[in-house]
């Protein structure tokens, strides 16, 4: 369960009231959200594939600079020449999924055809570090490629929290296209295949 404090932060830093929350996955060094977990299906049961979302407005933007700077395409090039980074990013893949087929366990409905998506491109491409880096935030050590551009980013928390939960309003940041991308796939009907957030 997601607290009414937590679920207005994650609301302010989206822009909108996301649907599907299921838990904070992780918290900011400020204290708030800044990975929640969503269930695998809609209230209607509508297939949501994205485990994990990235909801901070300032990681999200840091993040979208790395991705322009060609990273995605540098770790998949990697991925073809690299047998055990290759297994390393499978591995991950299988924990997305043994954790969304929990989740949906979980809320009592059932998992995820098999072949449904995992998130960001895994197990054979980088299409998303939005997504990746908020399954290592999840789950740390759990996946190669989100460790990497974990490593790569500035502490985008420093100047202060991206939004101000009692007034729940944007404070020092507004949301990036990417994070303004992320709410409208929590807000609306969501089937698969699955859009990405920074797709």
């Amino acid at each position: 369960m997601i607290d009414q404090r937590d679920a207005a932060a994650v609301a302010a830093q989206l822009g909108r009231e996301p649907r599907g929350l299921r838990a904070v996955a992780h918290r900011c060094p400020c204290g708030l959200p800044d990975v929640v977990e969503t269930a695998p299906r809609l209230a209607d049961g509508t297939p949501f594939p994205t485990l994990y979302y990235l909801t901070c407005p300032k990681a999200a933007s840091a993040i979208g600079t790395l991705e322009a700077s060609g990273m995605m395409r540098e770790m998949t090039d990697r991925l073809a020449s690299d047998p055990e980074l290759a297994a390393s990013y499978a591995a991950a893949h299988d924990d997305y999924l043994t954790r969304r087929d929990a989740a949906a366990r979980a809320e009592g409905t059932q998992p995820l055809p098999a072949g449904t998506q995992s998130a960001g491109g895994m197990p054979t491409r980088v299409k998303c570090l939005h997504a990746l880096v908020a399954h290592e935030l999840a789950v740390p050590g759990a996946n190669p490629f989100g460790a990497e551009a974990l490593r790569e980013l500035p502490d985008w928390w420093r100047a202060g929290s991206c939004v101000n939960v009692e007034q729940t309003s944007q404070t020092t940041c507004q949301p990036s296209q990417e994070t303004v991308m992320i709410a409208g796939a929590m807000s609306t009907e969501d089937s698969a295949p699955h859009r990405e957030p920074s797709e």
